[in-house]
């Protein structure tokens, strides 16, 4: 099986509903991301898919969606307010920990038509959760 990995990075605000402790305020992260693709085969150029493709379409998506946004679980009770002063925020059905982040990339990765086998996300230096599908990918 090959495999290709791409990193990215970003920044986004988020915090934990029902959370004691300091992730239950608001607060900022810098994120990194691992994104990696598999395939049994390599196509026409030798690749499993050319870097570049990979790095416009994510990056593109996480500006949009996740980037310099505050994300919050869908009813937090800041919502309102921060729609109302015109905030750029992102709502989840979950808290927005770093597992759910992980799966949810991969599954927007996986929409995006990609043979994704796994997302790293680093939300701090020191501290990552792993989405993949396979546990021999773990």
């Amino acid at each position: 099986m090959y495999t290709i990995t791409r990193q990215f990075t970003f920044s986004y605000g988020h915090r934990l509903l029902n959370y004691e402790g300091k992730c239950g305020n608001l607060h900022g992260h810098n994120a990194k991301v691992r994104v990696t693709l598999a395939a049994k085969e390599l196509n026409r150029q030798g690749m499993v898919l050319d870097f570049s493709e990979l790095k416009k379409r994510v990056n593109t998506w996480l500006d949009e969606h996740w980037d310099h946004r505050m994300i919050l679980r869908q009813d937090d009770p800041l919502v309102p307010a921060l729609v109302a002063a015109g905030e750029p925020i992102c709502t989840v059905p979950e808290n927005p920990t770093a597992e759910f982040m992980a799966k949810s990339l991969f599954d927007t990765v996986r929409e995006e038509g990609f043979a994704v086998v796994r997302v790293d996300f680093w939300e701090t230096v020191n501290c990552f959760a792993t989405w993949s599908e396979d546990e021999d990918g773990l």
